[in-house]
C-alpha cells in the first residue's frame, strides 16, 4: 500500500511540473515569432559590445531578454532542455533594480542548470520528491550573477542521479541531441548544452566526473572546467550531499569561446569568495593570460589514450586534426606517458561510490526511473559479496579482462577506514601527476574528451564507466577547457574492417557498442585541452591559440533557425 501511495505522490508531482512547464510557455507564445534583423544581430554580437551597448543605454536589456527568451523557447521545442521557465520574473528583475545594469555582465541572461537555487523556483535534480523545494532567496552564485548584471531567465534539464552523460528524468522528461534527436545532448548538464549549442548565450552547470565537459563535446559548444574553489558553488541542491571524495564544481559554459573567456574573467572580478566561502580569493590574473596568449612556443603534450578506451575513429580524426595545426603554428608536440589514468578512474568510481550508492537511491519515490547507468552501478554495488567475488574471478581468469576486474573487485560500500585509505590513495596518485608534469615540462595537454561522441538514449547502460578522459582531471583536480574542432563524418571515420570487440576489455566494450559513423554523421567532435590546478586564465588563452591555429577549419556553429 506504501508503494502504491508513493508511486500515486511520484506520479502527481511529475504531473504538476510539466503541467506548470506547459502552462508557463504557453503564455509565452509571441517568443515563438521567427528571429528579427535585431535578434540576429544580439546573438552574433561579441558578448562586451552587448555590454557596453547596455550600459550606454543604446541597448534595453528587455530586448536582450526578449531575444534570448526566444531562442530558448525554440530550443526547448527542438530537445526539452529547460526546467524552470523564469522569463517573467526576469523581465521583473530587470525593472525592479534587481539586476546591476552597471556590472560587467550587464543584461546579460544566463542559463543555469535546475541544481542551481534561484529564489521561488525549485531545483528538483530530477527527482518528484524535490518537487516544492523553492528556495525562499537567491544562492550566493545567483547573487553573485545578479550583481554583475546578469539575468537568470531558465533553468534546464538534466538527469536524475547527476551521474550520467544522458540527461533524463521522470519530472522533466528526456532532453534530446541538438543534432541529432536519437542522441544525448551529454550529462549532467545536457540541457544547457543543447541551449547553448541552439543559440543561447551563456551558461553554469556542474561537473564531477565531466558534467560540463561530455556535454560541451557531445552537443558543440565551449566549456571550461574550473579547479576547485575558482568558481561560485554555493546555493544548489545535489542528489549526493556531503560526497567529498570527488569534489564537484560550478563551471561556466557558452556558446563561443569569447564568451567563455568574457564570462569567466567577469565572474571571478566579482570577487566571487565574497558570495561563497568556498571560493579561493584569487583575482583575475591578466598578465597569466597575456603571457600564454603571447608566448612564441608550446611545449604540448599529446595523450592519444587512457589506456582503458582508445579513442574512437572520429576522436582521433579531431585530436590529430588539432595536433597538426599546432604543428603548423610552430608549436613542439611530445608524446607523453602520464601516471596510470586507469588508478585514477578506479580510485575515483570507488570514492565517488563509497556510500554503496545509498544516498542518490535515498531520494527516489516507488518507480521512479533511474538513469541506466545509475541503475548498473547500483545493481553491481547490491549484488551479495560471494557472487560478486565469483563473478570477478571468471572476468579476470576466464574473460581475462584485469580492467573489468579490477573495478568490479572492490565494488561495495566502504567503511569510514577503507574510504580513508582511498582518500590517501588518491593524495598520492595527485602527487605522483603533480611530479610526472615537472618532469615532462609541458604547457598543456592535448586529450580526447571522451572515447566516443556522443550516446544514444540509454547508452549509459554499456557505457557508464567510459568517463576516464575527463574523470582523471576531476581527481587531480586540474583546469580543463572543451574545443570543438569537427563533426563525425561516415566515410572518414568508419571503424576498420580488422576491428575486433570482443578483444576489448569491458570498460571498452560498452563504449564500442555504441559507435557507429553512420548513425552518429553529423555529430560534434571536440578536444580537451588541460592545464594544472587553477591554470583558468592560461587554459582560456591557450584555448584561443588553439582556435586561431586551426584558422579556417575551426569548429563551424550550428545555424540558428
Amino acid at each position: 500500500m506504501v508503494f502504491f501511495l508513493d508511486y500515486i505522490q511520484h506520479r502527481r508531482d511529475c504531473q504538476f511540473k510539466q503541467y506548470e512547464r506547459t502552462q508557463r510557455l504557453q503564455a509565452l507564445a509571441h517568443y515563438r515569432a521567427p528571429f528579427t534583423a535585431l535578434d540576429k544581430e544580439v546573438i552574433n554580437k561579441p558578448i562586451e559590445e552587448l555590454v557596453q551597448d547596455v550600459h550606454k543605454g543604446a541597448l534595453d536589456p528587455t530586448d536582450l531578454l526578449h531575444t534570448y527568451g526566444k531562442v530558448a523557447v525554440k530550443a526547448h521545442d527542438k530537445t526539452n532542455c529547460l526546467t524552470e521557465i523564469m522569463i517573467p520574473e526576469a523581465h521583473a528583475w530587470v525593472k525592479d533594480g534587481s539586476i546591476n545594469l552597471k556590472g560587467p555582465l550587464a543584461g546579460i541572461p544566463v542559463s543555469l542548470k535546475d541544481t542551481i537555487n534561484v529564489g521561488g523556483f525549485d531545483s528538483t535534480v530530477g527527482y518528484s520528491s524535490f518537487v516544492g523545494n523553492k528556495p525562499s532567496e537567491d544562492g550566493g552564485a545567483v547573487r553573485l550573477l545578479k550583481d554583475a548584471g546578469a539575468v537568470p531567465y531558465v533553468k534546464t534539464n538534466m538527469p536524475i542521479t547527476l551521474l550520467s552523460f544522458e540527461s533524463t528524468n521522470d519530472v522533466w522528461g528526456r532532453c534530446t541531441n541538438p543534432h541529432n534527436s536519437k542522441y544525448s545532448p551529454g550529462g549532467s548538464t545536457g540541457g544547457e548544452a543543447a541551449l547553448l549549442a541552439l543559440g543561447g548565450r551563456i551558461g553554469i552547470g556542474s561537473d564531477v566526473a565531466g558534467s560540463v565537459r561530455a556535454p560541451a563535446h557531445f552537443s558543440g559548444i565551449y566549456s571550461l572546467r574550473c579547479s576547485t574553489g575558482r568558481w561560485p558553488k554555493a546555493g544548489f541542491a545535489t542528489s549526493m550531499p556531503g560526497q567529498e571524495g570527488v569534489p564537484s564544481v560550478y563551471s561556466p559554459m557558452t556558446r563561443t569561446l569569447n564568451d567563455l573567456t568574457y564570462f569567466t574573467r567577469a565572474v571571478i572580478g566579482m570577487q566571487p569568495w565574497k558570495y561563497d566561502h568556498t571560493v579561493h580569493p584569487i583575482p583575475w590574473r591578466p598578465e597569466i593570460e597575456k603571457e600564454y596568449a603571447t608566448k612564441s612556443k608550446f611545449r604540448v603534450g599529446v595523450m592519444r589514450t587512457d589506456g582503458v578506451v582508445d579513442p574512437a575513429p572520429a576522436c582521433v580524426r579531431a585530436l590529430e586534426k588539432t595536433e597538426a595545426a599546432l604543428r603548423a603554428a610552430g608549436h613542439e608536440i611530445v608524446e607523453v606517458d602520464p601516471p596510470s589514468p586507469y588508478e585514477a578512474l578506479r580510485i575515483g568510481a570507488l570514492l565517488l561510490n563509497a556510500d554503496g550508492c545509498q544516498m542518490f537511491k535515498s531520494f527516489f519515490r516507488s518507480g521512479e526511473w533511474n538513469d541506466p547507468g545509475a541503475y548498473q552501478m547500483e545493481f553491481l554495488m547490491k549484488l551479495p559479496r560471494p557472487f560478486k567475488y565469483l563473478y570477478y574471478l571468471w572476468v579476470k581468469y576466464v574473460r581475462k579482462d584485469d580492467v573489468w576486474a579490477g573495478l568490479v573487485r572492490d565494488w561495495h560500500e566502504k567503511s569510514a577506514f577503507e574510504q580513508w585509505k582511498l582518500v590517501a590513495q588518491r593524495e598520492a596518485y595527485r602527487a605522483k601527476f603533480f611530479e610526472w608534469w615537472n618532469s615532462v615540462d609541458i604547457d598543456f595537454l592535448l586529450t580526447p574528451p571522451n572515447a566516443t561522441p556522443a550516446v544514444p538514449h540509454d547508452g549509459m547502460k554499456e557505457a557508464v564507466s567510459s568517463c576516464g578522459y575527463t574523470f582523471l582531471f576531476n581527481i587531480v583536480d586540474y583546469t580543463c577547457g572543451i574545443l570543438p574542432v569537427t563533426h563525425v563524418d561516415k566515410n572518414l571515420d568508419k571503424l576498420p574492417p580488422t576491428f575486433n570487440i570482443k578483444k576489448l576489455n569491458g570498460v571498452a566494450q560498452g563504449a564500442y557498442k555504441l559507435y557507429d559513423a553512420e548513425a552518429m554523421h553529423g555529430l560534434p567532435v571536440a578536444v580537451q585541452i588541460v592545464g594544472r590546478r587553477l591554470e583558468e586564465e592560461k587554459v582560456l588563452a591557450i584555448m584561443k591559440r588553439v582556435e586561431d591555429a586551426l584558422g579556417d577549419e575551426k569548429y563551424q556553429l550550428l545555424d540558428i533557425d
